[in-house]
């Protein structure tokens, strides 16, 4: 049963960050001046590799960094919602043993924060993003033990059933933090 939510969790995942690439990447071609001006149904000129308008950036850096910052948040939701709900079980088990709150409890608690943080990287103004970017970076930075816990001590969940697996999944916890500070302007 827990696999087969995983996948659609993945499922649904793919499919939010595919459409707000596709959106945004379609948006910026069709609705450039430029295409518009020089391609609009009264010119019979076709677009070339010659005239500027291939070899230009598509997506403007801040377009790609605001994707981006949705796309975590979106995720974070969703990881949040995941922890109170049909991963429940599987979070208990990368609670360190030496955390000093029952292990549930630690789970509800950073589910909620979670959702706090997906909702303010995806909702917040522009004036606050480099705070929220850098919460999220410190936030990645303080659950990292529980992936190290779940290594160290040889817990299988998500799928991470070998020390292989477990040891890299350590490897993307900091392109979390760079992607959190990345996307909100910080670095």
């Amino acid at each position: 049963m827990q696999s087969a939510v995983r996948k659609v969790f993945t499922n649904h995942v793919a499919a939010i960050v595919h459409l707000i690439f596709s959106a945004q990447y379609f948006g910026t071609i069709l609705f450039s001046t430029n295409y518009i001006s020089k391609y609009s149904h009264k010119s019979t000129a076709k677009p070339t590799d010659n005239d500027g308008l291939f070899n230009k950036p598509v997506m403007k850096k801040e377009n790609i960094r605001k994707v981006a910052r949705i796309a975590l948040g979106a995720n974070l939701i969703l990881a949040g919602i995941s922890h109170l709900t049909f991963f429940r079980i599987e979070f208990r088990t990368q609670v360190p043993d030496w955390i000093p709150i029952k292990k549930d409890d630690t789970v509800v608690y950073s589910g909620v924060a979670e959702i706090a943080l997906g909702s303010a990287l995806v909702f917040t103004p522009e004036k606050y993003e480099k705070a929220i970017g850098r919460i999220a970076a410190t936030f990645f930075t303080a659950v990292f033990p529980g992936n190290v816990a779940q290594y160290t001590n040889k817990r299988n969940a998500f799928g991470l059933n070998t020390n292989n697996k477990r040891l890299t999944r350590l490897f993307f916890q900091p392109v979390l933090v760079w992607w959190a500070l990345k996307s909100t302007d910080n670095i």
